[in-house]
């Protein structure tokens, strides 16, 4: 049983979601207004926030923003939106994950799941064997440290989000070898339905964060038809 804090101005998709999270034994607490919702998780922390963007006293991104500075409880975020830039920035802003409006109860259900599963895999994990001889894995200017959760380029932090640095660290363990796309999606995700694209909008924005381009990458490298690669610069 998780508790969740749902963000959503509409009363009747509102009452809907608060059934359907009701019915899968999560307790649930609710806001339509941004800056209550901010209170609500400084007042008593949520395990998991779903966040819908149209909101009427704030931007749902800027209402991501500032939770952001004050927590990093999960949040998934409901847009009506599934080009890559709003979603970039979404990923940027610091969400785990989305769903694209019009969703069914069952695809929420399964996204929060995952989304907590996730999270409480990632506080109780040890880091590995690599990363307890040397504090962080390496691979060329990149150093990945598990334990810290921190990832640093030729000496200067990069800022990722959560899910950015899952697949990045997934990467980096496996430097130097073709991860199939569909066994990343299955073991950075977790869960039984993503979508593709998910997994090319973060590896687009990690290459932005690398300050590489698709037709010119350095550490990240696609191989078409078969999945990506982590490579260390020559």
């Amino acid at each position: 049983m998780a508790s969740v804090l749902l963000v959503e101005d509409d009363p009747v998709i509102r009452a809907r979601l608060i059934d359907v999270l009701s019915r899968h034994d999560h307790v649930v607490r609710s806001s339509p207004y941004g800056f209550e919702a901010l209170r609500e998780v400084t007042r008593q922390p949520p395990d998991a926030v779903v966040l819908d963007l149209g909101l009427p006293d704030l931007d749902g991104v800027d209402v991501l923003r500032m939770l952001r500075s004050i927590s990093q409880v999960p949040v998934l975020v409901a847009t009506a939106r599934d080009d890559e830039a709003e979603i970039i920035r979404l990923l940027n802003a610091g969400a785990d994950d989305y769903l694209v409006k019009p969703f069914s109860g069952g695809q929420l259900a399964a996204r929060l799941g995952a989304v907590l599963r996730r999270s409480a895999t990632a506080e109780r994990a040890p880091a590995p064997a690599a990363a307890r001889r040397e504090g962080a894995i390496r691979v060329g200017g990149l150093a990945v440290d598990r334990q810290a959760r921190s990832v640093f380029l030729d000496g200067s932090e990069l800022r990722l989000t959560r899910r950015e640095f899952d697949l990045l660290a997934y990467l980096a363990e496996r430097a130097d070898r073709v991860v199939p796309r569909r066994r990343l999606l299955a073991d950075v995700w977790r869960q039984p339905y993503v979508e593709e694209q998910t997994l090319d909008v973060h590896v687009s924005s990690l290459r932005r964060k690398l300050g590489e381009r698709a037709s010119r990458p350095r550490y990240l490298h696609t191989v078409r038809g078969v999945g990506i690669k982590l490579v260390t610069p020559r």
